[in-house]
Formats: structure tokens, C-alpha cells, sequence
């Protein structure tokens, strides 16, 4: 592993010292909150360049002292320089993994889109119990999740659930989750014992902060329905669900709480974070080919993941990570073996290809 240059850990500090200064002089709302921001997520990246430069130079020192005229200086010298050279490696690869480029999106809040695919009423149940797995996971991480729409399946789950779910580094984390999910198990409907297998699929979109979408009313079409309550309870029977279609794209977005007026700003919402991540997505290439770089594509026709229930097994196809914990993985409590997992080979292929350059 090639060492980081000198100047690449005193650029890094002279930045952050800079921030600092910043925070101190400046009295703006919106420059302090991003320098606050800045400062945060470079606190851990200095203290590590810090003590890797302090490192360095006791290294430096102590192997000056082996070959001075003290014998007894020169052995406890050997033995300092000894054991920086074994520990500077380890410190010199952490760092390069502080320095990584990073996901501008990672610190964004999401919008979680589980839709069934093959299955029937099988692959409506199984979305459902993707849609507890990630809100148990985000309750452990100290999420929120904002459930925005919901299309129950016939015999229980969902065909179509839509929720926000905000907190830090959500995105971060959620991005490896997008893709096809499919699941092996004998349904409670199949009399003969015979295993199934269903599929949904999972989309994470990122929500930015401030979304500056111009939406022309010309361009949208407002439908109101009949919205309908989880587990046939608190229906609303007036028609207060909103569902709105940019006409130009054909995106929907739709959102179904008692309110009809809050119904229209979230389903408003929705719709401006999918156009910009629709426009982003065109207009970036940059950002297109980094994604597809990352683990996995995140495309939804790619089968991502297989939880298998009569082995208590899922394995992550992407990675070939198999667990036999399906039980505390489905429940959201494990969940987090397998995204610890996805990042640290993403992580271990950029560390590689920086390496190669």
C-alpha cells in the first residue's frame, strides 16, 4: 500500500482549519449550517491525518536515535521504531478509507419504494415484510419513517408501499438495498407443502434538502380517490387521497392520509424529488457511472438478494455473502451484517482501484 503523501494530511488540515475560522467570523444562518456540516465530517478525517503526521514523525526521530551514541537510548529507540513501523500500515489503509471520495447523497434522507413483482399475493406479503424489516432496522438506527402511500395486497401486505424515512446517513446505508429481493418459502395458502418463489423490488431514491423543482401547473394532472386504511381499519370513505401526474414525464407521486390538503403537499413533494432525481440522473453522468461502480447496480431487474426460509438462509448474490440468521435478518435486527458487509466491499474495490491508479 503506497503511502499518502504528506501534503495530501496537510491539505486536509489546513481545510478544517479553515472551516473553523469560518464559523468563528461568519454570521449567516445557511453558511453556518453547512460549515457546521463540513466541520463534522472532517473532525474524524483531521484527528486521524493528526496522529498519522505524529507517527511519521516519532518513526523518524526514534530511527535517529538508534544511530546515536547512547546504547541505551538506541535499544528503546529500536524498540518504539519497531512498533511504529507495524502499527503506521494499518493507520496509513484508515486513513486512506477517510479520504475515499464519498456519495455526495449519503448524509440524504430517502424515499422507500417496495413494490411485489412475481408472486401474486405471495410477493404482496413478502413486500410487506421487507417494509417492517427496514422500519425495524431505521427504529434501531434512530430513523423516522413517514409512510406516504400504501396499496395493500389482497390476502395481507403490500403491492405498493412508499414511505420517507429521515435521519443521518440514511441513503448511506439504504443504497445497497435497491434491486430485486427474492424470497423462497412455502406460503400459508399451499396445501401440499411445495416451497414458492416470489420477488418484490426495493427502490432508495435520495431526498435532498432543498428540492428546486419548477413544476408548471399546465404540466400536472390532479386526480382525487378513495383512500384506504391499513388492516381495513380508520378507512377514509371520502375522497381525499390525492394522486398527481406530471404529464411531460409520467411520473406519479401519491400520498393517501385523512387530509386531502396535506395529501397534495406530500404528493407535491414526491413528485419534485423524483423529477430531480430524474433530471440529475440525465444530466450527470458523472454520477451514472459511479453508481454503476458500486456494488451491485441497484438496478431493479437485478435479483440482489434470496432469503430462503426453509434453510433460515439469505445470501446476497452480489457479494456472495451467505448468513444462515433469515429469522433475525427478516426482523431487522441483522440486517445490518449484510449492509456492514456491501460497505466494506465497496470500500475494500475503491481502496483497489485507487491503488491502481
Amino acid at each position: 500500500m503506497a503511502n499518502i503523501p504528506q501534503s495530501r494530511l496537510e491539505q486536509v488540515i489546513e481545510r478544517f482549519e479553515e472551516v473553523e475560522a469560518r464559523m468563528g467570523a461568519t454570521t449567516d444562518g445557511d453558511e453556518i449550517v453547512a460549515l457546521s456540516r463540513e466541520h463534522a465530517e472532517l473532525k474524524p478525517v483531521v484527528e486521524a491525518a493528526r496522529e498519522l503526521i505524529s507517527m511519521r514523525e516519532g518513526l523518524v526521530e526514534a530511527e535517529a536515535m538508534v544511530k546515536g551514541d547512547d546504547h541505551e537510548m538506541a535499544e528503546l529507540a529500536q524498540e518504539e521504531a519497531s512498533e511504529l513501523r507495524d502499527r503506521i500500515p494499518e493507520a496509513e489503509k484508515a486513513m486512506q478509507l477517510l479520504l475515499l471520495p464519498k456519495d455526495s447523497d449519503d448524509k440524504a434522507n430517502i424515499v422507500l419504494e417496495i413494490r411485489a413483482g412475481t408472486g401474486g399475493d405471495e410477493a404482496a406479503i413478502f413486500a410487506g415484510d421487507l417494509f417492517r424489516m427496514y422500519s425495524r432496522y431505521a427504529s434501531l438506527q434512530g430513523w423516522k419513517i413517514d409512510l406516504q402511500s400504501a396499496s395493500e395486497g389482497d390476502v395481507g401486505g403490500y403491492k405498493e408501499i412508499i414511505a420517507n424515512v429521515e435521519g443521518d446517513g440514511v441513503f448511506g446505508r439504504l443504497k445497497w438495498e435497491s434491486g430485486v429481493h427474492r424470497v423462497q418459502r412455502v406460503p400459508a395458502t399451499e396445501t401440499q407443502g411445495r416451497i414458492h418463489t416470489s420477488a418484490a423490488s426495493v427502490a432508495v431514491l435520495p431526498a435532498p434538502e432543498n428540492v428546486e423543482i419548477e413544476i408548471r401547473n399546465e404540466d400536472i394532472r390532479i386526480d382525487t380517490m378513495r383512500a384506504s386504511g391499513a388492516g381495513g381499519q380508520h378507512v377514509n370513505t371520502t375522497d381525499s387521497a390525492v394522486r398527481i401526474t406530471h404529464i411531460p414525464t409520467g411520473i406519479i407521486a401519491t400520498s393517501s392520509e385523512k387530509s386531502q390538503h396535506v395529501n397534495r403537499d406530500k404528493a407535491m413533494q414526491q413528485l419534485k424529488i423524483r423529477l430531480y432525481e430524474r433530471e440529475k440522473a440525465l444530466a450527470d453522468a458523472e454520477r451514472a457511472e459511479a453508481r454503476a461502480s458500486q456494488v451491485g447496480s441497484g438496478d431493479r431487474s437485478e435479483k440482489i438478494r434470496t432469503y430462503n426460509y426453509p434453510e433460515n438462509r439469505v445470501t446476497d448474490h452480489r457479494i456472495g455473502l451467505t448468513l444462515y440468521s433469515l429469522d433475525k435478518i427478516i426482523a431487522g435486527d441483522k440486517l445490518e451484517d449484510i449492509i456492514e458487509a456491501l460497505m466494506t466491499e465497496d470500500q475494500a474495490r475503491r481502496l483497489a482501484a485507487m491503488e491502481d491508479a
